[in-house]
């Protein structure tokens, strides 16, 4: 617990300088944002041009973060930039500076940063493991769903199981992700792993304790969900 909260004291303190500037948070910490906070050592801003993006990884290098080349592990391919700053010899924390566009690595699904900042506005961010909050430009719910369950990994699914129950416009999200990639594909395959066995273990790994009858709530959200509804 302590490492989480070592990084994700610099991560509040990171968005606390530049905050001001032109980004919108995506991610996990965008996801803190509307359900209970989880555990996230990286941090992903979206900006709409080169200028910005030069103008935050100056205040980054300002703050100790140097660039790095290694994005082996990123789930965004195309134009980003990545940041990491060792906080101790055990413990260091990323940000990702995504330019102009998100573009999925897994599906090659792409979110202009347009979209992203039609779709985001200024929220209050919470700590997981801190009793802060923050207020700066953050993606909308139905934007971040679309987002997530368009790369569906197993993270996003996490996350996707607990934002479904706050969709203010169903319609305009499912259109947004047949946009980009098959709705069905992606429900079903939401919904093989939220009815597998181990399924909670791995949500409550992440976020804490979930009621059950939380958890049986959310689930019936994910199966009822539909185009023909």
């Amino acid at each position: 617990m302590v490492d989480f909260q070592i990084r994700e004291k610099e991560i509040f303190e990171t968005l606390k300088k530049i905050k001001n500037l032109r980004l919108s948070v995506i991610g996990g910490y965008a996801v803190n944002a509307y359900t209970f906070p989880r555990f996230s050592i990286d941090c992903d801003i979206v900006v709409k041009n080169h200028e910005d993006s030069e103008e935050i990884g100056e205040r980054l290098i300002q703050l100790g973060y140097n660039e790095s080349k290694d994005i082996s592990e990123s789930p965004y391919h195309g134009n980003f930039k990545r940041y990491v700053k060792k906080i101790s010899k055990d413990f260091a924390v990323s940000l990702d500076i995504l330019i102009g566009e998100v573009l999925d690595r897994q599906t090659n699904a792409t979110f202009s940063a347009d979209w992203i900042f039609e779709n985001s506005k200024i929220r209050t961010l919470k700590g997981k493991t801190i009793a802060e909050e923050l207020k700066l430009r953050i993606i909308n719910l139905d934007a971040l769903f679309v987002m997530k369950i368009v790369s569906c990994r197993s993270t996003d699914i996490r996350d996707i199981f607990l934002l479904v129950a706050n969709i203010k416009d169903k319609k305009w999200v499912i259109s947004e992700i047949s946009k980009r990639y098959s709705f069905e594909n992606r429900l079903k395959r939401v919904k093989d792993e939220i009815t597998s066995k181990q399924f909670k273990d791995g949500l409550q790994g992440v976020f804490g304790k979930i009621e059950d009858k939380i958890f049986e709530k959310h689930k019936k959200f994910i199966l009822d969900l539909s185009l023909r509804k």
